[in-house]
């Protein structure tokens, strides 16, 4: 009975955090490591001792993955535009995709990029951006992904 209370208050966290995480990076350009470290770390508490569709083992190895994928993205994109103002990716984001992966695993956070990158894709053309906050895209496909994971798959 405790442990679901306990469980109740993480996940509230975790969401309030990722409202706060996709309104600062659509209004400021930024995520703020203030509301990604609780994210980050509520992700490795659920995976780690509460009922979660991804094991603790698969959620280390997508954190991982997703931030060494953002990083190497972040890398080709920075050695090929130099000329821009703004970076292509952010710091902020590389951090999210490591979060991500914890929270949704590999196969969570492969599926999750695909949905971000079509709806951020589609975003762009249709109101002629040149520049995307990603947040609000990647955590709107975590969520689709882990629906995905827990009746799909």
């Amino acid at each position: 009975m405790i442990s679901y209370i306990f469980f109740s208050f993480i996940l509230i966290g975790a969401i309030f955090c990722a409202v706060r995480m996709s309104t600062n990076d659509f209004e400021h350009r930024i995520i703020p490591d203030v509301y990604l470290f609780p994210f980050l770390f509520a992700g490795l508490l659920i995976t780690t001792f509460f009922p979660w569709p991804i094991t603790t083992a698969d959620a280390v190895i997508g954190g991982s993955m997703g931030y060494c994928l953002g990083l190497i993205v972040g890398f080709i994109f920075e050695r090929f535009t130099k000329k821009q103002k703004y970076p292509p990716i952010g710091m902020g984001d590389i951090k999210l995709l490591g979060a991500g992966g914890i929270w949704l695993g590999t196969i969570g956070l492969s599926i999750a990029m695909i949905i971000a990158c079509i709806l951020s894709y589609i975003w762009a053309k249709k109101n002629s951006q040149k520049y995307v906050p990603f947040a609000p895209f990647f955590l709107t496909g975590g969520f689709l992904s882990l629906i995905i994971i827990q009746f799909l798959l």
